[in-house]
């Protein structure tokens, strides 16, 4: 099975001019505290409701501060057609929830998140990868 079988697809993405607050508001409303961030479909990085609480706001930012100021750059991805057990080894090996996913041509095309991932692939699997995210 692929990333691309599991993968959330209606997914919220953030743009780099969006305001901090604009950002976490969508968040709240959406229940969700992790967004892409793209230009155009391209991804250039991520942000968490975390990051705006201890980046941004803990350091002062105003609510109106472009969220593009406090991203995640480079931020850790998976392809459409990777593997899930592939995929699952590498967010539990880099401590990570949740990853944008790409396609081929590098645009931005969903999110996978490790509950997405668990219930596709063996309960072990799935459960070595959390044990390995949520180590100190």
């Amino acid at each position: 099975m692929k990333v691309r079988d599991v993968m959330s697809k209606d997914v919220q993405v953030a743009r780099p001019g969006d305001s901090l607050q604009e950002v976490a508001t969508r968040m709240a409303g959406g229940d969700f505290g992790f967004m892409p961030v793209a230009d155009g479909d391209r991804l250039i990085g991520t942000i968490t409701d975390r990051d705006i609480a201890v980046r941004a706001v803990a350091g002062g930012a105003a609510c109106t501060s472009p969220v593009v100021e406090y991203i995640t750059r480079d931020a850790q991805t998976a392809y459409a057609d990777d593997d899930l057990k592939t995929v699952l080894d590498a967010m539990g090996s880099k401590q990570i929830r949740r990853l944008p996913v790409l396609d081929k041509n590098e645009r931005l095309v969903g999110v996978v998140s490790l509950g997405d991932l668990s219930t596709r692939v063996k309960e072990k699997y799935a459960g070595e990868a959390l044990e390995d995210i949520s180590r100190p």
